[in-house]
């Protein structure tokens, strides 16, 4: 690759660059015009108007963040710094089910939709709306965007602990369809929460199917990711097999203590499917999850702490078991009681959590939670360290739509 033109916009001279994941790194200039790499190898004879020395770093292309909640972050706060800060140019968005479109919220949010952002900002109707909204940002990264189920079935269904019936099937069918052809890139579950676990697997087969034509994808938060974990990823590798789709299983882990050190148990099985069909997983590097408060999650054994309470915001901040305390109640009665609400779970094992992340079938996810007042860690540390860079606020790139077609 050679510049037709001896004049460049930027020169990053001396680079250290892995061409293949197996190759030797070749030291060299890259020459950059616009948006387009215009040129590698000695660019000596090229004029630069900017000239970067990168002698003894690594260059590395954009990190694609592949499990983000980021849906309506990219819209009210486009410069993305948790994420550009780490090296993070795309963003895959609408994981564990929950989408800020197809979704107009006539009434209070959800759980889990409301980690997504307030009850004024799901405006979008149909994908091809936020995609204006998008362009008219212009964030920092690229999107692709999954379609939640629990989105879907909040646009659609008044009884959301219950399997949808035939009418509902078929117009959650018809929004899946219609944002599969405006440029979605697949479908999500989460099935382990409770707005979503009602659904039949008859109901989710036959969602996951309207993508098939699309060649899309099926990611799932699995139904349960305690002691039922292998049952919950046969469902899953059921439900990709039946659609015929590439499965990605969402942040894999072995939660709660009777659960852990079956990593080599859970990777042997997620191998055995791997023969077959095309399935992968995605992981953040931390041994604590969060979401919101789950009265399921709460055990004395598993240390929890409360990032955000709408009945009690003062209580931020603490762990569950102090504010139970305080209120010389039970774990489980505080929780009631601080509802809806956000929390932490330490629930992992490290060393589980390490087999997972050095998985070569795993792909990293921060999973961070931007609206959360006290997010986890994961939010702004998940690629921490990989690489090293100065983000000025006032010099924002605008990238563009990414879509299947």
């Amino acid at each position: 690759m050679q510049s037709t033109s001896l004049y460049v916009d930027t020169l990053i001279q001396s680079a250290t660059v892995y061409f293949e994941s197996d190759s030797e790194a070749q030291v060299v200039d890259v020459a950059i015009s616009k948006d387009r790499i215009v040129a590698l190898g000695n660019c000596s004879h090229l004029q630069a108007q900017q000239c970067i020395d990168a002698t003894g770093l690594v260059l590395a292309p954009g990190f694609i963040d592949v499990h983000t909640h980021d849906d309506l972050e990219v819209l009210r706060g486009p410069h993305m710094l948790s994420k550009v800060s780490q090296g993070v140019t795309t963003v895959i968005a609408g994981n564990c089910g929950i989408s800020a479109v197809p979704y107009c919220a006539d009434q209070a949010l959800l759980d889990p939709i409301n980690l997504l952002g307030e009850q004024s900002e799901f405006v979008y109707r149909e994908l091809q709306d936020y995609q204006h909204a998008f362009s008219n940002a212009a964030p920092s990264v690229n999107l692709a965007m999954l379609v939640g189920h629990t989105t879907l079935r909040a646009q659609v269904m008044r009884d959301l602990s219950q399997a949808a019936n035939a009418q509902e099937l078929e117009q959650m069918k018809s929004l899946l369809h219609q944002a599969m052809a405006q440029g979605a890139i697949g479908f999500s579950t989460g099935l382990a929460y409770y707005n979503a676990k009602g659904a039949s697997q008859a109901e989710v087969h036959a969602l996951a199917q309207v993508v098939t034509p699309f060649d899309g994808i099926y990611t799932t938060h699995l139904r349960t990711e305690f002691q039922g974990v292998i049952r919950a990823m046969d469902e899953a590798f059921a439900t990709a097999e039946h659609a015929k789709l590439p499965l990605v299983i969402s942040h894999i882990k072995c939660a709660g203590r009777e659960n852990w050190g079956r990593a080599p148990e859970v990777l042997a099985h997620f191998e055995q499917h791997r023969q077959t069909h095309l399935v992968s997983c995605d992981c953040y590097p931390y041994a604590a999850s969060s979401s919101t408060l789950d009265l399921n999650q709460v055990t004395e054994e598993t240390d929890i702490f409360i990032t955000w309470s709408e009945p009690h915001p003062e209580l931020a901040q603490q762990s569950l078991a102090d504010i139970a305390t305080q209120w010389q109640v039970s774990q489980r009665e505080a929780a009631k009681r601080l509802q809806p609400a956000g929390a932490v779970y330490h629930c992992m094992l490290e060393d589980d959590v390490q087999r997972f992340l050095s998985y070569e079938h795993s792909m990293v996810g921060s999973d961070g939670l931007p609206c959360d007042p006290h997010p986890h860690p994961r939010l702004w540390g998940h690629f921490h360290g990989c690489l090293d860079i100065t983000v000025e606020n006032n010099n924002r790139c605008r990238w563009h739509w990414l879509s299947t077609k």
